[in-house]
């Protein structure tokens, strides 16, 4: 959509952010706004619910942690090399993406809140960088200059999420935006051509390619297979548990939250879940197990998913072993695919005779694909608004 402000030909143009909660699980989102940072003033607004909340003690908790950020709602996050710290708000706002009236209180109290923040923190005629559909009411209200949807997920398939009333929303904001970056070929193929595009996820590098120690819970007794991220509906718990029933002198390493019925995994003698880990001690496991593991389901959400993880095993060195899924494609050379139990097993034993040009060849698959210069292309975007 056009906006007389946009032309005005200041750069680099200043960001107001509408992302999932600022400092929770590394996004692609939050890497790129922290290098964007570097050179331009930016608000960044705490997610709106993408659906209802639920009866459980899961979302209760999530819904206690929200009400606690709501009595600060405004707060400044220091990041190197900025010009000025990322300003953070944190929204009230209810999370009911289909309500027409609950979308019209949050855009009142959402206005309420940012426009005085947007004077604090500096920024005039920003560029709006929405990063969840449920942000969509709020273009138009905040003298932006231009609008930017950045498509990380399939909003259709991803799984926690309230899919039509959602959908409906991305629609509104497809047509809207100036500019959409999709996080993968696949996502950029629901929005026009012509204003649209693929934006893949980069890696931290340096963070792991760097020999890292081995984290003191790794199992030393054996060879570990290992996984990290979200233990969510995604995995193919069958495929896993039939591999680890196949390979008992193996230990089968995942770190993550829990998300899903993991029983399967839990009474599994070779198999440890070793919770959540911080984003930068991950090196740490990946860079020492025998082999990375990337046991997804085939679902509408993983053909869609671009995982940050891909390229930071890559980065790390170690073998990967995967089930098919398109983001793969550029690396198949550098991953083994498989499809049953059988077929992970096998690849588990071959890997131990992994040579390490392999390892060499599979860091520099990945040593230019940074956050940087992805971060780059983005600006060039961006700024030619």
């Amino acid at each position: 959509m056009e906006f007389e402000a946009c032309k005005n030909n200041i750069v680099p143009k200043d960001l107001i952010v509408f992302g999932e909660d600022w400092g929770g699980h590394p996004s692609s989102t939050q890497y790129l706004v922290k290098l964007l940072a570097r050179n331009r003033r930016v608000l960044w607004v705490n997610s709106i619910g993408l659906r209802r909340p639920k009866l459980n003690f899961s979302d209760f908790r999530r819904l206690l942690v929200k009400f606690k950020a709501m009595i600060k709602p405004f707060r400044e996050m220091s990041e190197s090399n900025s010009i000025s710290p990322v300003h953070v708000v944190q929204p009230k706002a209810f999370p009911f993406p289909g309500n027409r009236l609950a979308r019209m209180l949050n855009r009142r109290l959402l206005m309420r809140l940012i426009k005085p923040a947007i004077v604090q923190a500096g920024l005039k005629h920003p560029v709006l960088w929405v990063s969840l559909p449920t942000a969509v009411d709020m273009i138009g209200e905040l003298n932006e200059c231009a609008v930017v949807y950045y498509c990380g997920d399939d909003f259709g398939a991803l799984s926690g999420v309230d899919h039509k009333p959602v959908l409906k929303l991305e629609e509104e904001l497809a047509i809207k935006a100036d500019l959409i970056l999709a996080a993968s070929p696949v996502i950029s193929k629901r929005f026009k051509a012509d204003k649209t595009h693929v934006i893949t996820h980069g890696v931290n590098f340096d963070l792991f390619s760097k020999l890292a120690p081995r984290a003191s819970d790794l199992p030393v007794k054996g060879p570990v297979a290992g996984f990290y991220g979200s233990l969510a509906d995604w995995l193919d718990i069958d495929l896993i548990c039939d591999t680890a029933r196949s390979l008992p002198h193996w230990t089968f390493v995942f770190i993550g939250a829990i998300n899903t019925d993991v029983s399967k995994l839990q009474i599994a003698s070779n198999i440890l879940l070793l919770g959540p880990r911080n984003h930068n001690e991950l090196a740490e496991y990946s860079q020492h197990w025998n082999a990375s593991l990337l046991p997804f389901r085939d679902t509408e959400q993983i053909r869609a998913c671009n995982p940050l993880k891909l390229r930071e095993y890559l980065a790390a060195g170690s073998p990967i072993i995967s089930t098919d899924f398109p983001a793969l494609d550029g690396y198949r050379d550098l991953i083994t695919v498989v499809k049953t139990a059988d077929d992970f097993s096998r690849a588990l034993i071959e890997s131990l005779d992994d040579h390490k040009l392999k390892r060499v060849l599979r860091k520099e698959r990945v040593s230019q694909e940074s956050w940087e210069a992805r971060a780059q292309a983005v600006a060039e975007l961006i700024d030619n608004l």
